[in-house]
C-alpha cells in the first residue's frame, strides 16, 4: 500500500453540486481529497478537483466492482463521504466488512438509513411518534385510493418510496393530482413501472414557507452543529428545489428543531443530516417532510456560513473528537441558484421586484460559480446553454415535420 498524504485522504463519491459543494467544504477544512465520479462533470471543473490515483481510475460507478475498487485503493486509509442516498445505503454495510479499517465512514446503521430514505417506512415511523407531518396514504391497490379521505383534504400529491429513482425516470419528484380519479389513472400508469408509490396531503402555503434544519450528529450521539436556512424562492413551482435561500437562527424556527433532534436521536442517527420542514399556512405547525441522509445541496453554503458538516463527518469517520460549530454562524446570508432562480424569476414565482432580486442577487453566494473557482460554473454554464440549442432544434425539426 502507498499513501500519497502525510493526512489521511477523503474521497468524495459522487457527481454535479452536491460533489461539489463536499470537495470545496473539504478544501475549507484544508483536508486533502480525492474525487470517485464522472470526469465530464461540473465537479470535475472544480481546480481543487484530483481523481483517485492509478492506471484504471475509479469514477464512482456503484455497481458489483465498488468494493474491488475500495479495495484498490492507493491509500493505507480513505474517508468516504457520499453525495447520494443510494452510495450512503451502500456505505452503511462498510463497517462490518473486511474494508472496515481502510474505508472509514461516518454513518448510521443501515436499518435507520431505510427509514428516513424509504418514504413507506418514514411515513409509518412518523405516525408512532408526536412530530407533525402530512397525513400519508400507501397505496397498494384500487382499494387504498377509495379509502383515502378526500373530502378531509385541501389537496393531495402522488409520492415515490425512492425519491432518486423516480426523479430519475420522471424528472419530477411528484405529481400534483387534483382528484380521486386522476389519482387512480396515474397511479396505475406508474405501479406498472415498478414504483412503490403513496398519496400525501399537500401542506398549503408558498415557498418562503419552506424551511431546512441541517446539522450533524457524532458516533458519541451529539448533535455537533446544527444550521436553519429559509426558502425564498424554488423552481419549479409545486416539487422544484430552492433557487435562493437565506440562513435564518435556529430559535427563528425551535419547534422544527425540537422535531429533528428528536428524531435522529429516536433513531440513533450518526452523520450528516438535512430536514426539510413547511409552515402549514392553516395553524403555523412545522411539518417535516423529508430528510436527506448524506450531504445536501447547499451543504457548502452552510460551511462559509460556519458549520462545515463535511469537517465533522471527516473526523467522526476517523473516530476522533467532532469539534463543535459556533451555534452563533452567520445569519441572513444568501445563496442563489442562479439559472433555477432566473427561470423562477422569469415565471413570476418570485414575490420580490426586480431591484430588489437584483440587490439579492449581489450580495449572494453563488451555488456553483465562485470567483476563487470558476470552472463548475462555466461547465455549467456551457451544459445549460448547449441543452437549450438541442430543445430549439428538436422543437424546429418538429415544426418541419409538420
Amino acid at each position: 500500500m502507498t499513501t500519497t498524504t502525510h493526512r489521511t485522504p477523503a474521497i468524495v463519491w459522487g457527481r454535479g453540486a452536491t460533489a461539489l459543494g463536499i470537495l470545496r467544504c473539504l478544501h475549507l477544512a484544508n483536508i486533502p481529497a480525492f474525487v470517485a465520479g464522472p470526469p465530464r462533470d461540473a465537479v470535475a471543473a472544480s481546480r481543487f478537483y484530483r481523481p483517485i490515483p492509478g492506471a484504471n481510475p475509479w469514477h464512482g460507478t456503484l455497481d458489483a466492482g465498488a468494493r474491488d475498487a475500495l479495495r484498490a485503493l492507493p491509500f493505507d486509509a480513505a474517508v468516504v463521504i457520499p453525495s447520494a442516498d443510494d452510495t450512503a445505503l451502500w456505505l452503511s454495510d462498510i463497517p462490518a466488512s473486511d474494508l472496515a479499517r481502510r474505508v472509514r465512514v461516518s454513518t448510521s446503521p443501515r436499518a435507520a438509513l431505510e427509514i428516513l430514505q424509504d418514504k413507506t417506512k418514514f411515513a409509518a415511523f412518523l405516525r408512532n411518534t408526536d412530530i407533525p407531518h402530512p397525513r400519508t396514504f400507501m397505496i397498494e391497490s384500487v382499494e387504498d385510493i377509495a379509502a383515502i379521505p378526500y373530502e378531509e383534504l385541501d389537496s393531495t400529491f402522488l409520492k415515490p418510496a425512492n425519491s432518486q429513482t423516480f426523479s430519475d425516470i420522471t424528472g419530477a419528484k411528484a405529481l400534483r393530482v387534483s382528484s380521486r380519479d386522476e389519482l387512480a389513472r396515474i397511479w396505475a400508469q406508474l405501479d406498472g413501472q415498478g414504483f412503490t408509490l403513496m398519496a400525501q396531503e399537500y401542506v398549503p402555503g408558498p415557498p418562503s414557507n419552506h424551511y431546512f434544519v441541517d446539522g450533524f450528529r457524532d458516533a458519541r450521539g451529539r448533535i455537533a452543529g446544527l444550521f436553519a436556512r429559509r426558502r425564498l424562492r424554488m423552481h419549479p413551482a409545486d416539487f422544484g428545489n430552492s433557487s435562493y435561500c437565506r440562513s435564518i437562527p435556529l430559535d427563528e424556527i425551535p419547534a422544527a428543531v425540537d422535531s429533528i433532534v428528536e428524531l435522529v436521536t429516536t433513531l440513533g442517527y450518526r452523520g450528516i443530516f438535512s430536514a426539510e420542514f413547511k409552515r402549514d399556512a392553516r395553524d403555523g405547525t412545522f411539518r417535516i417532510i423529508e430528510v436527506n441522509t448524506r450531504a445536501w445541496t447547499y451543504v457548502e453554503f452552510a460551511a462559509r456560513c460556519g458549520v462545515n458538516v463535511c469537517a465533522m463527518a471527516y473526523d467522526d469517520a476517523l473516530d476522533r473528537a467532532v469539534a463543535p460549530a459556533p451555534k452563533a454562524y452567520a445569519v441572513g446570508e444568501g445563496c442563489v441558484d442562479f439559472h433555477r432562480d432566473v427561470n423562477a424569476v422569469m415565471n413570476g414565482a418570485a414575490g420580490n421586484s426586480l431591484p430588489t432580486i437584483l440587490w439579492q442577487w449581489a450580495r449572494a453566494h453563488f451555488h456553483t460559480f465562485r470567483l476563487d473557482d470558476p470552472g463548475p460554473g462555466i461547465f455549467a454554464a456551457r451544459q445549460i446553454l448547449s441543452e437549450r440549442r438541442e430543445r430549439r432544434a428538436r422543437k424546429e425539426s418538429a415544426a418541419v415535420m409538420q
